[in-house]
């Protein structure tokens, strides 16, 4: 393991290094400069020795301050406060806040326990409460790490313990089977929507900068639900064949959930009130665009209900540290991307990888494409880093070689690749460590078992490539 020390020098050892190399021919020096910088910012969110939010800030503060992107003082301003007046970066901010309206009124964790209520009876049926509790949270809740992490986790970890199925003993009992349907659920269900992962809404700001393409809620769930309902209902019985819990039944799991509804009492005004607004959120998500209501605005509207109602308060939206964090992040990152075209980047780059692929036809450099840019997910440890650092290049390579109306499916594939590539290893995506972490399963089986659901994943990513382009 690197030391923190080393995790903050190795990011600015990598841009040193790469700014001293002689500038390539065709790319400007500021350029260079500029892409020295992004990458060592990269190399930080993957490393991540200070806060990501932090890193990108940093990146960007440089930039301007050395001028490399914009050619005035005014310019390089303009650039580096751009992603702050991003609206996905706002829709972002108050999805977050639905999060924790889930959260402070109680109802995602009283969804989760009536599903356990009702289908827990069974192994399989206990695999499908958990997989539908988090597809019913996901479209509100843009951190799967808060979905599955913070909201299912705690539940779910609770009932392989009641059969004494522990890390320690019989963790293939019950407890890894949980354990895997969980974080593959989340993984489909952060593909299935838009606004259930966070880096799904920062690529779609991305495709929009660097392809002028948008990429509306309803466009994206009726484009990626075509391979995505089914690969969700078929997760935990995919698990339940591939991966067998060892106890089949379990009578005592609804008696238990039955319990911790007693706990909690009648379903409160407040329940009620979240449902509502997320209900309303989501309708105009979906229709907003044919009443003339942009996405962001729904949600800020939503947000401003919440805090109306009393769901959450104003200073829960004030000291919301993640959303906070996120909102600089991503901000910040955004900015960075924007400027690897901007000063000329990533045409180079893109025209450079664009010869190796010259001779395939449009259909065959989609599918290199997504394949690629599934499996070099491999070498991230953060879906952030890996759209920031890869999407803007595969995008520009496939507006090179494939026809102008093609590109909007490759840029739907892409980013609708994000949730799916969470299944690859222990470390791939925000839940993937907490549920890893719980021990029952061993580092072995979880990338031998990442590595049939990816390709699982990546063949419905491809056949849903046949079906769009």
């Amino acid at each position: 393991m690197l030391s923190n020390k080393m995790k903050m020098l190795l990011p600015i050892l990598v841009a040193i290094v790469i700014a001293l190399l002689p500038t390539p021919e065709g790319l400007s020096t500021n350029a260079h400069y500029f892409f020295a910088v992004f990458l060592g910012v990269i190399v930080g969110l993957i490393l991540e020795p200070i806060p990501a939010a932090l890193i990108g800030l940093t990146g960007v503060a440089f930039c301007a301050t050395f001028g490399l992107v914009g050619e005035s003082a005014k310019a390089s301003r303009d650039w580096a406060l751009s992603g702050f007046s991003n609206g996905v970066i706002w829709l972002i901010f108050a999805a977050f806040m639905f999060a924790l309206g889930y959260k402070k009124s109680g109802l995602g964790k009283r969804i989760a326990l009536l599903l356990v209520k009702y289908l827990g009876k069974t192994s399989l049926g206990l695999g499908y409460a958990v997989a539908f509790s988090d597809g019913i949270l996901s479209p509100f809740m843009p951190s799967n790490t808060a979905r599955s992490a913070g909201t299912i986790f705690p539940i779910a970890i609770n009932i392989p313990q009641m059969f004494n199925s522990t890390p320690e003993n019989e963790p293939r009992k019950l407890g890894a089977y949980i354990s895997w349907v969980a974080i593959a659920a989340t993984c489909v269900t952060s593909s299935m929507f838009l606004t259930a992962l966070a880096p799904n809404l920062l690529a779609v700001s991305l495709v929009e900068k660097n392809a002028g393409i948008v990429i509306e809620w309803g466009q994206w769930f009726s484009t990626l639900a075509i391979i995505m309902i089914p690969l969700f209902l078929l997760i935990p019985y995919l698990s339940y064949l591939i991966y067998p819990p060892e106890q089949k039944y379990s009578p005592e799991a609804p008696i238990w959930a039955k319990d911790e509804l007693k706990k909690m009492g009648s379903i409160t005004k407040k329940e009620l009130l979240m449902l509502g607004l997320g209900v309303l959120a989501l309708l105009m998500w979906i229709f907003g665009k044919s009443i003339g209501v942009n996405s962001t605005v729904a949600a800020l509207a939503v947000l401003s209900l919440l805090v109306l109602t009393n769901v959450i308060s104003w200073e829960d939206v004030i000291t919301n540290k993640a959303a906070i964090n996120v909102f600089i992040w991503f901000a910040t990152l955004v900015a960075m991307a924007s400027g690897l075209k901007k000063v000329g980047y990533l045409d180079w780059a893109a025209g450079l990888i664009s010869n190796w692929l010259g001779g395939l036809t449009p259909t065959v450099v989609i599918i290199v494409l997504v394949v690629l840019f599934f499996l070099f997910h491999y070498l991230f440890a953060s879906v952030t880093a890996h759209v920031v650092a890869l999407l803007p290049l595969f995008l520009g390579i496939g507006m090179n070689l494939i026809p102008a109306d093609m590109v909007p499916s490759l840029a739907l594939l892409l980013v609708g690749s994000l949730g799916l590539m969470g299944i690859l290893t222990p470390y791939a995506t925000g839940p993937s460590p907490i549920w890893y972490g719980a021990g029952y399963i061993s580092q072995a089986t979880w990338w031998l078992l990442g590595a049939i659901f990816g390709i699982i994943f990546l063949s419905a990513l491809v056949l849903l490539a046949f079906f769009i382009i």
